[in-house]
Formats: C-alpha cells, sequence, structure tokens
C-alpha cells in the first residue's frame, strides 16, 4: 500500500518537510486556481510546473482530489457544461502526459460539509460534525432546487463524456461517496448515499478506469457493513484510493473523532484491503485538531494528520504479521 497526503496547492512549507520527516513519498495534491494562484491544470504549462516543484521536493504527485477547477455546470446541467467538460478531457490528457494515474473525484454540487466545525473531543481536540435539522434551517443553494433524477441524468451525462478519455488516457477514476450521505441539502439533491446508489454508479460504465475513492468514514456514517463491501469492490478491483477516518452517528447526527476513538475495527479493516490484495494509494483523512490548532483548515490541521499517518502505519506494518 502507498501512503498518502493530500496537499492543497503547491507551495512547500512545514507541511511537507513533516511528511517527508514520517516516510510519505507519494502526494495527492488539489490543483486548483485559487489553491496556485495559476491557470487551472488543464493548461499544460500550469500542470507541469506545479509536478516538478513536488518532485524538487521529494515527492512523486501520484494523483489529484477534488474539483481542479468549477464543476458546478456539470453537476448541475447549467449552461456552458459542455465548455467545462473539454477542459475536464484536457486535464485528463495532461494527467497522461504527466504520469499522474489518479483522479479522485465527487459529484456532490456542494461539496463536503459540516454544521458544526469546533465540536469537543479527547482531551480538549476539535473535531466537525453534521447534524440534519440545523441543516435544513440554512438557505438553499443560490443555483436552486434539483431533485436526485435531475442528478443522476447530469452523472450519467459526466461519465459518458469523461470515461472513454480516461480509459484512453490510462487515468483511473476513483468516485468519492457524498459526504455527508444526506439528501438534500441546501435544496440540491445527492445520490450517491449508500451502498445500493454506489453499486449503480458503478453499473453505468464497465470501464476499467471507473472506480471508487473508498471513503471508510463515509461508508461508515451509511451504516453500511463497510468490511462486506472491502471484499466486494476489492475483489472487483474497483478500489483505486482509500481514506481512513472514523465517524461517531448516524448519517443525521455524526461526529469525527480520532482514528482510534471510533466505533470501525481498524486493524480489521486493513486487514481485508489486504486480503483483497489492494496495493493502492491510502491517506489518513478528517483529523481533529489538537493542541495549539485551531481547526483553520478544517479536518486538515496538521498535528491530528501525524497521529493519522503514523497510526495507519501501525496498521500497515501489522498486517505484515497476522
Amino acid at each position: 500500500m502507498k501512503l498518502t497526503f493530500l496537499f492543497f496547492g503547491n507551495t512547500p512549507d512545514e507541511k511537507w518537510q513533516l511528511c517527508r520527516q514520517m516516510g510519505i513519498d507519494y502526494a495527492i495534491a488539489k490543483l486548483a486556481p485559487e489553491l496556485t494562484q495559476m491557470p487551472s491544470i488543464d493548461d499544460y504549462d500550469s500542470f507541469e510546473h506545479s509536478k516538478n516543484i513536488f518532485e524538487k521536493e521529494g515527492f512523486n504527485l501520484y494523483g489529484l482530489e477534488g474539483d481542479q477547477f468549477d464543476m458546478n455546470r456539470i453537476k448541475l446541467g447549467l449552461e456552458g457544461r459542455e465548455r467545462d467538460i473539454e477542459k475536464y478531457c484536457k486535464m485528463l490528457e495532461n494527467m497522461n502526459k504527466l504520469d499522474v494515474r489518479l483522479l479522485c473525484y465527487n459529484f456532490m454540487a456542494t461539496g463536503w460539509y459540516r454544521t458544526h466545525k469546533n465540536l469537543p473531543e479527547r482531551g480538549g481536540a476539535i473535531v466537525s460534525g453534521f447534524c440534519y435539522e440545523t441543516a435544513k434551517k440554512e438557505p438553499i443553494s443560490k443555483y436552486g432546487t434539483f431533485s436526485e433524477n435531475q442528478i443522476w441524468d447530469n452523472y450519467k451525462w459526466f461519465i459518458e463524456q469523461i470515461m472513454p478519455v480516461a480509459e484512453s488516457n490510462g487515468i483511473k477514476m476513483a468516485l468519492h461517496p457524498d459526504d455527508p450521505p444526506i439528501s438534500p441539502l441546501h435544496g440540491i439533491s445527492r445520490i450517491l448515499t449508500s451502498a445500493k446508489a454506489i453499486d449503480k454508479a458503478l453499473s453505468l460504465s464497465t470501464s476499467p478506469s471507473h472506480g471508487l475513492t473508498f471513503c471508510q468514514g463515509t461508508f461508515t456514517t451509511m451504516n453500511e457493513d463497510v468490511l462486506q463491501m472491502i471484499q466486494k469492490h476489492g475483489k472487483n478491483k474497483k478500489i483505486f484510493f482509500v481514506h481512513i477516518r472514523d465517524v461517531i452517528g448516524t448519517p443525521e447526527n455524526f461526529s469525527e473523532t480520532f482514528h482510534d476513538n471510533g466505533p470501525t475495527n481498524m486493524f480489521q479493516m486493513m486487514k481485508g484491503y489486504k486480503e483483497v490484495g489492494f496495493d493502492g494509494p491510502l491517506r489518513s483523512d478528517h483529523v481533529p485538531a489538537m493542541a495549539g490548532e485551531k481547526n483553520e483548515n478544517v479536518g486538515y490541521e496538521m498535528k491530528g494528520n501525524l497521529f493519522g499517518i503514523g497510526y495507519i502505519k501501525g496498521l500497515i506494518d501489522a498486517c505484515e504479521y497476522y
């Protein structure tokens, strides 16, 4: 397995050095223009510049994660989506040219979302959480309301447009489930909220490029049988990327927690990945902010990630002996 870290942008800082000190060789990056202050990475020179920075700092830029430019027209089926798809396909072609083989993407128009960002955890650590009753009282999106059928139609269109390009360029498209797995949110329906919905999404294309970001925490939030899902999708070679975190609660009301402080048997899950032959990238996800941190970058402060990285390294090593 390849332990990775998610970098926001292309500017080296203390996090980059800490990752190298923790023994991380592989980088996952979000290179959106607002993070890099450069053109979006459908521009080859912009993309190459960022990749060169990672290589100079000792990282193999293994994949991309998140929206690399504004995807709302695509996700909501708005005017202009054809131009955005052209950009998207150009990005996939650039990934091939630069040997960046993984794209973790989502189809959440409102992104991953939390109603609470400063909940107390063990020892005064700070975590995020979600309460659906609170979310229902918030304004609807500026885009208005969209049904599940509309979002499914938009996702099918997206898959039809990009999957042949991804396959021809050797790119693994790793679909991330909706987080929180609840619908609707701010008036916009969310479709990837259950194991059954994930199966439906995978049925839309038989391409070997069509697979999953197996976000273990989101599937835990869904109250699904996570180990059974690992076995099923792992044996089908559809797990391209793994996010490891834990949560306490239900889809309607949950909070994040430390990797070792939730309901999940993490060692059993890690053995599950090994048993199905998963040898791809994985990373620590949505960590608590610890002493001295303010959780300004919600879920992605560094001290919690250091804990998560060390914990996951221990799980991986233990799987070699048990």
